[in-house]
């Protein structure tokens, strides 16, 4: 896991728009691209804007109005954050006329001073045994509903639609709900997503969002947990020994601060936490977008396992320092000589015998064909054994021990050493170590190429493929498999490594965007033959022996 700055820098960035566009501006030019929006001055036109505004007597306004309905609040012991998790909080229900009641007094502790505060504190310990709650700022409105077309049971301020207009952009959507959220106190919301599309409508306060990708660095709650849209972190004290990738998470947020009639659009999936100054009131839409509204449910192991797919081959790239792959499809000039070709009518055995002017190739052959002899000789020296000689016994289970399991390039010396090498170069020293040292190339791909090097190795394969012609290809793959006693063995090894590798970084990819274990669903390590269950994620290449 390793999404470096750069990466950071490069996500989209929030708009902001003076002019409140047209439904067909949003549906064309601002909703598809799932980036945030900040819409000025938006719902300056609501008679919510007007008439709710607690400096205008627009808590009287509300108690007159709805005073008399039952809302449903929060009631959280570590106000004031209120974390979604419903571990960590309870919903009580209250007269909301007691609510705008609490509001009203924390206004005139604020106006009073401090002392005056203490007293109010007192006061409500006494007043607590008569059905109110000891400690009011612990009370949050969160997500009230004025408008739920799935429950309208459920619909809780419904007296209150008539002062929230839908903003005219939003005119062709269907709307799920629209709530209300209100705080008597200063708060903060746990940092989360929404499933769908967000327009938060707001008197004052802060936002600061995160976009999706950002997922592994806020450690969210389990997929199957109950509350799988929060992030477990504590963003004001994260503890970086229990999530170390936390350190990142600054540089992927944005912060907005909206004011008084603001509109801020959340994209669905984009994590967002909203800080609320004392007495704050914001109203939501919630609506479905055009992407969840047209999954079929047939196709969605189909949807999963491509969005694995991506994930894994996006992984793979920045592990290996390469620009991300677009559309699934591999640029076909990825060497840095993307218009060398060799010529047709080359002998291919005539490279075999590397000059000594090729000091790069020769000079890579020499540690290639070291580091093969240490990790399959280790307690002798290079010139003890020949390398033409060592011991490669592929059917004997005890070998497999010797084969090491490395996932990070940096931590293999004989995977570095494959990618430094250009693709024709690596061609050379291939051929030069079948005619000179094909012993120590069996072994190599044997016992001694880890899953990271089998995908290195296969990249290279794939990256030669597009420099030399059909004919040359085939005389190449000819040679280089006609070392091996076992031609299906050799293939296998590059399969499984290469498989291995992709294993990993699934399994790692979806503990990062999950907070799931695979140790309940996969065994430790695939054998073989189980592993060839995995096939279908490899590309077609002529390294794969037909």
């Amino acid at each position: 896991m390793s999404l470096s700055s750069s990466s950071a820098a490069s996500l989209p960035r929030m708009r902001m728009f003076d002019k409140i566009p047209s439904a067909e501006e949003f549906i064309s030019e601002i909703e598809p691209l799932n980036v945030p929006a900040v819409f000025s001055g938006c719902i300056k036109n609501w008679k919510a804007f007007s008439q709710w505004n607690p400096s205008n007597g627009g808590l009287d306004y509300l108690q007159e109005k709805a005073g008399s309905s039952t809302v449903e609040a929060m009631l959280s012991q570590q106000a004031p954050v209120f974390y979604g998790d419903i571990r960590s909080h309870e919903r009580v229900s209250l007269p909301f006329s007691t609510f705008i009641g609490y509001c009203k007094d924390n206004l005139c502790d604020r106006c009073d001073g401090e002392d005056s505060f203490l007293e109010s504190k007192k006061h409500t310990l006494t007043e607590s045994h008569t059905g109110q709650f000891e400690f009011p700022e612990q009370i949050y409105l969160a997500q009230v509903p004025i408008l739920n077309i799935e429950c309208t049971e459920k619909v809780q301020l419904e007296c209150l639609r008539e002062d929230v207009e839908m903003p005219p952009f939003l005119e062709s959507k269907t709307i799920s709900s629209i709530n209300l959220w209100m705080n008597s106190a200063q708060s903060r919301s746990s940092t989360h997503y929404d499933p769908h599309h967000n327009l938060l409508c707001i008197v004052s306060g802060s936002v600061v969002l995160w976009p999706p990708s950002a997922c592994p660095f806020l450690y969210p709650r389990p997929i199957y947990g109950e509350a799988s849209n929060h992030s477990t972190l504590d963003l004001d004290e994260p503890n970086f020994c229990a999530h170390p990738r936390a350190e990142h998470s600054d540089e992927y947020s944005q912060k907005i601060i909206l004011h008084g009639g603001d509109a801020l659009f959340i994209p669905e999936g984009w994590y967002h936490q909203v800080d609320s100054e004392t007495l704050t009131i914001a109203v939501n839409f919630w609506w479905r977008s055009d992407m969840m509204s047209g999954l079929s449910d047939h196709m969605d192991s189909y949807y999963l396992r491509r969005i694995l797919r991506r994930l894994i081959d996006k992984e793979m790239n920045q592990l290996l320092h390469l620009p991300s792959l677009v559309d699934d499809k591999i640029d076909g000039n990825q060497s840095d000589q993307p218009n060398t070709r060799v010529p047709g009518g080359v002998q291919l055995r005539q490279m075999s015998v590397l000059h000594e002017t090729d000091q790069l190739a020769v000079s890579a052959l020499q540690k290639l064909v070291s580091l093969v002899h240490e990790r399959v000789n280790p307690n002798q020296p290079v010139n003890s054994t020949p390398a033409n000689n060592l011991a490669v016994e592929g059917k004997d289970e005890s070998n497999e021990i010797m084969k090491p399991d490395l996932f990070n390039l940096k931590d293999d010396p004989v995977a570095l050493l494959l990618w430094t090498l250009q693709p024709l170069a690596l061609r050379c020293v291939l051929l030069a170590m079948a005619h000179n040292f094909p012993r120590t190339l069996e072994a190599l791909i044997l016992l001694v190429l880890s899953p990271v090097g089998a995908e290195v190795l296969t990249r290279k394969f794939e990256e030669m493929d597009q420099l030399i012609g059909e004919e040359d290809r085939s005389q190449f793959f000819q040679i280089f498999y006609g070392v091996f006693d076992n031609q299906i063995a050799a293939m296998d090894a590059l399969l499984n490594g290469k498989e291995s590798f992709a294993r990993q970084i699934c399994v790692t990819k979806v503990r990062d965007y999950g907070e799931v274990s695979f140790t309940a669903v996969l065994s430790s390590r695939l054998k073989r033959k189980g592993m060839k269950k995995w096939s279908g994620f490899i590309f077609d290449s002529g390294w794969k022996k037909k």
